[in-house]
C-alpha cells in the first residue's frame, strides 16, 4: 500500500514543509517505500520473541561518590571578567519598576 500524494501533502504540512510538486513526488516515494518496509517487518512471524526495548544489554557504569579537593574561591573567581567581592558580577536582566523602559 502506496501512500497517496494528498497524504505526503498534508505530512508535508504538518511537517511545516513546503515541498514544490518534484519534491513531493520524491517524498511521495520515499514515504511509500518507507511504509512498504514496515509492512514487511509486521508480516515477520514474531511467536515466541520477547519485547526489547534495547538491542545490546545496557548497564550504567556508576563510580563512588568522592569528595575530592575543589578550587578556591580566589582560584575560581581568578578570570571573572567581572567580580564584586567574592561574587560574580552579571548584568541585570530583570527590570523592576522604575528602573526606566
Amino acid at each position: 500500500m502506496g501512500v497517496s500524494k494528498e497524504e505526503t501533502a498534508r505530512i508535508a504540512e504538518l511537517a511545516r514543509l513546503s515541498l514544490d510538486e518534484a519534491e513531493l513526488a520524491r517524498a511521495q516515494g520515499d514515504l511509500s517505500e518507507i511504509v512498504s518496509y514496515v509492512n514487511k517487518i509486521a508480516d515477520l512471524n514474531t511467536d515466541g520473541v520477547a519485547p526489547t526495548v534495547q538491542p545490546c544489554t545496557v548497564s550504567n557504569a556508576w563510580r563512588e561518590d568522592v569528595a575530592l579537593p575543589s578550587l578556591s574561591r580566589e582560584e575560581a573567581l581568578a578570570n571573572a571578567p567581572d567580580r564584586q567581592g567574592e561574587f560574580l558580577r552579571v548584568p541585570s536582566i530583570i527590570q523592576g519598576e522604575g528602573d526606566g523602559e
